[in-house]
């Protein structure tokens, strides 16, 4: 596999108007080109962070058997209402992963909810609903997460967490690093991906698809 990848940062379709102030999904082909990589027909899909349904949509579409993980219900509705199999949605916390009734996994391809070191007061894995508890507790939870994870995971399976570090007002925050540090300790680290963006955000063009199996 190449260690680097050129994609646009294009979807193809709009969400609706209520959802498109918090649109922050990652294109179709990002999905479409780790499953051509990793998978085959019939492979069990996760993505612990479904937001809207990207991952699910293009799984569905090329054969895979997909299930999401979404805490907004507005999110999980608006996915119910597209795919095939309304059922491979769930409406959880995916801090409680290890609790929800999921098959056997082959591969999981997500982006995890963003946070900064700093001037970020809400905890992400609420929908930035509700106060959150600091950067620290933030990491401690993805590597809980992804403890829980590995659980479900085929001895064979990979897995791919999409993400970027973060540059606001000249202040960096190495979420990808942090976060590729953190599941490092609970699956093991196979390498990166560098995805270069024709736009993107968060300060930087590209971002990285962190490749992780399970140990």
């Amino acid at each position: 596999m190449k260690t680097y990848i050129h994609l646009k940062m294009s979807h193809q379709y709009a969400l609706p108007d209520a959802f498109r102030r918090d649109d922050v999904r990652y294109p179709e082909s990002l999905v479409e080109y780790f499953l051509r990589e990793y998978t085959h027909a019939g492979d069990v899909i996760l993505d612990p962070f479904a937001g809207f349904g990207t991952t699910l949509f293009v799984a569905e579409k090329m054969g895979r058997i997909p299930f999401g993980v979404e805490i907004d219900q507005d999110k999980v509705n608006y996915v119910r209402s597209k795919l095939v199999r309304p059922e491979s949605i769930i409406h959880g916390d995916s801090r409680l992963l290890a609790n929800i009734d999921l098959p056997a996994i082959d591969f999981s391809i997500t982006s995890p909810p963003y946070m900064t070191k700093d001037n970020h007061p809400e905890d992400p894995f609420t929908g930035y609903q509700a106060k959150g508890k600091g950067y620290e507790q933030y990491l401690r939870d993805i590597h809980n997460i992804y403890q829980q994870l590995g659980k479900h995971m085929k001895p064979t399976g990979k897995v791919i967490v999409e993400v970027a570090n973060i540059k606001q007002d000249d202040q960096v925050t190495t979420l990808a690093w942090d976060i590729g540090q953190e599941i490092s300790q609970v699956l093991h680290f196979d390498g990166e991906v560098i995805v270069c963006w024709d736009k993107y955000g968060y300060g930087y063009d590209h971002s990285y698809c962190l490749v992780f199996s399970v140990q």
